[in-house]
């Protein structure tokens, strides 16, 4: 017995055995969090046990720093709260949405902060606030007194252990890819966590951003992608911005915000059809499914295939080239391409100008005019604070009546955006839900399919508006992705959950042709109907779709373009950033005024959104109309002429200001 008790203190002081242990517990608990059940944590050990052990051991690896502390309590405690704040967070996004926790989250987090009281409670946000709070005092508290290893540290030992444990995971790694037990692309990230673990996914999305360079990259590999001629005599791609002088049809995609034809989802009736103009619509014009790369979120990638003809499957898992390469980089996109024959290029979305960084990445993808809601008036907001759509049809027709150019505008919707509740919202819906599988999903059905009825009746709205417009017009209108709402593939009537619809509709004749499209194909195969070949990835994806290297010949020229030399364009990019105008309708100072002791501005075109500045210093102001605006605060007579207005969106960023 007192042998028994000398190995088990022994080995329990063990720093190898510890941790070894705590990354167990900790890999389970992860687990158990992304799969909502302790039950289906278990089942992943049981039924994936290479796949779990390696996880395991990932978290092993990041415990055994204790070896080399003498504060070994601290080190645990440390990360094992990062550990545990990896899955506590990927459990509660999954609650939200379809997509799980990556590193990519990150660079959007002020994107996220700035929408979390559509998804949380104010209770819920204090005792998150208060619970991070108190993480960090006792964290603080725990390095102060935690007691420390009194043995003296063999470092020459322990440093050679760790190294060991180091390369045994480096050659761990190495087997398990070439086994299969794990991959290194995720063609669906859900999938891909399920699969082979939120550790080991979780850093992936870390380490591997971008597109990898093709094996085969070169100068000739690039160019032999098109036939002799077809980029023209050089057979390098030139990029000539010049009106050619011919009548175009006006070109308008909108993409709606989580819009999916709601009868596909089985086991859920309604009243009746939540989406009747948009049925009618694809009855009468060409239509058909949308793969988009999305589920449950993610707009901006779907919006950035749409735009570019790029997949965003060749980036790193997970990644939103809006926060990454287009940072940086301008992007041959389907407004450059239209502007290089004329169009004016305008882009419209009932949020935040800053969300996905679209005020800035916008002018890396050639538009000219970028509204946001900063911009609009008269904006009403659905129970769960979204902006309703209905705003989005004046915008429209403003952006075609501002030139007396052709116009390219894509909008991006919001009204159908989760979180849905998970109780009775709506007093008097307009579709009721009368089956579904459970009590919950029936008011979140509920909830989400009014909302969509809203969008479906401001597409109504909208074609009837353009029907009656002096000028042609095309409208692709399509969903970006599917709702956060449970479903898999079994739930949909056409076994998919990445598959919305599109109709391209034009108040002009066109012959209806139906066909299933990726949403990186779409805008390819509108403008091939157009008579518009300009643009490589455009004239690759009209020419070259049934090649046999077609996906792979894809990720070359998306590298060449993006992250390579440029072969495609001789080594130079030819897109030059543009000087993106904030609104559609320019914001006018007309004069300042004073009444009593109070000043007011008085000029055009101001929004909820307007603050008197003076000398970049945001002033407080009241909003009274879109021709006036008051000010709260006192200055200085002699500064009043330096008053100009801004536009300052809910974090405080100034989008612009008047001259």
């Amino acid at each position: 017995m007192e042998n028994f008790k000398k190995f088990f203190m022994k080995y329990l002081h063990n720093a190898i055995t510890i941790s070894l242990v705590l990354a167990f517990a900790l890999n389970l608990i992860i687990e158990t969090l992304a799969r909502h059940s302790l039950a289906n944590g278990f089942r992943f050990f049981l039924d994936s046990p290479l796949v779990f052990m390696y996880n395991v051991f990932l978290i092993f690896l990041t415990l055994s720093m204790a070896l080399l502390i003498k504060r070994r309590v601290f080190v645990y405690v440390v990360f094992s709260a990062l550990w545990l704040t990896l899955g506590i967070t990927n459990g509660v996004i999954l609650a939200n949405r379809m997509t799980p926790f990556t590193t990519k989250d990150l660079a959007v987090l002020d994107d996220g902060l700035s929408i979390v009281t559509n998804y949380l409670t104010t209770t819920e946000i204090v005792l998150a606030c208060g619970g991070v709070v108190v993480g960090v005092i006792l964290i603080i508290l725990l390095f102060k007194f935690a007691p420390k290893k009194k043995d003296k540290i063999n470092y020459k030992k322990n440093v050679a252990l760790f190294l060991a444990i180091t390369v045994g995971l480096i050659g761990a790694t190495d087997l398990a890819i070439k086994t299969k037990v794990v991959d290194t692309f995720f063609g669906n990230l859900a999938y891909a966590y399920r699969d082979y673990g939120v550790p080991y996914c979780f850093i992936n999305t870390w380490l591997n951003t971008g597109i990898r360079q093709p094996a085969d990259y070169s100068q000739d590999s690039i160019l032999s992608i098109f036939d002799k001629g077809e980029l023209g005599d050089e057979n390098y791609a030139k990029v000539e911005m010049e009106d050619d002088g011919k009548d175009h049809p006006n070109v308008i995609f909108l993409q709606m915000e989580s819009f999916i034809d709601p009868t596909l989802v089985k086991n859920v009736t309604y009243s009746e059809d939540p989406i009747p103009n948009f049925r009618a619509l694809e009855n009468k014009y060409s239509s058909g499914y949308l793969t988009v790369p999305v589920v449950g979120a993610g707009t901006a990638n779907t919006e950035f295939e749409v735009l570019t003809g790029m997949s965003v499957k060749y980036f790193g898992p997970g990644e939103y080239p809006y926060k990454s390469i287009l940072t940086e980089e301008t992007c041959e996109s389907v407004p450059y391409g239209l502007k290089s024959i004329g169009y004016s290029t305008h882009a419209i979305h009932n949020h935040r100008a800053v969300f996905y960084g679209r005020n800035k990445v916008f002018a890396n993808l050639g538009f000219d005019t970028f509204t946001s809601i900063e911009y609009m008036n008269h904006v009403v907001k659905t129970p769960k604070n979204w902006a309703k759509d209905f705003v989005l049809t004046d915008q429209i027709m403003d952006a075609l009546q501002s030139t007396d150019r052709e116009d390219f505008i894509y909008t991006c919707s919001v009204q159908g955006h989760g979180k849905y509740p998970t109780e009775k919202v709506i007093e008097e819906p307009e579709i009721v839900v009368t089956d579904a599988p459970t009590e919950e999903l029936k008011w979140q059905y509920e909830y989400y399919v009014n909302q969509i009825h809203d969008m479906d009746q401001f597409i109504g709205q909208l074609t009837e508006r353009l029907q009656k417009y002096d000028e042609k017009v095309v409208l692709v209108i399509y969903g970006d992705h599917l709702p956060v709402l449970e479903m898999t593939e079994d739930d949909m009537v056409n076994g998919s959950i990445f598959q919305t619809k599109y109709v391209v509709w034009s108040n002009f004749p066109m012959k209806k042709i139906d066909k299933d499209l990726y949403s990186y194909q779409v805008a390819a195969d509108v403008l091939d109907r157009l008579g518009f070949h300009m643009g490589v990835i455009n004239k690759f994806h009209q020419n070259h779709k049934d090649s046999q290297t077609y996906r792979s010949d894809l990720k070359k020229l998306e590298y060449d373009m993006l992250y390579g030399k440029k072969y495609i364009f001789n080594e130079q990019n030819p897109y030059k950033k543009i000087n993106l105008q904030m609104g559609i309708k320019p914001i006018k100072i007309k004069e300042i005024v004073r009444i009593g002791d109070k000043l007011y501005i008085k000029g055009e075109n101001f929004t909820e959104y307007s603050k008197i500045s003076l000398d970049g210093e945001i002033l407080k102001t009241i909003f009274l109309g879109s021709s006036i605006l008051g000010l709260q605060e006192e200055v200085d007579l002699d500064a009043v002429n330096r008053m100009k207005v801004s536009q300052v969106e809910k974090n405080k960023e100034i989008l612009s200001t008047t001259e």
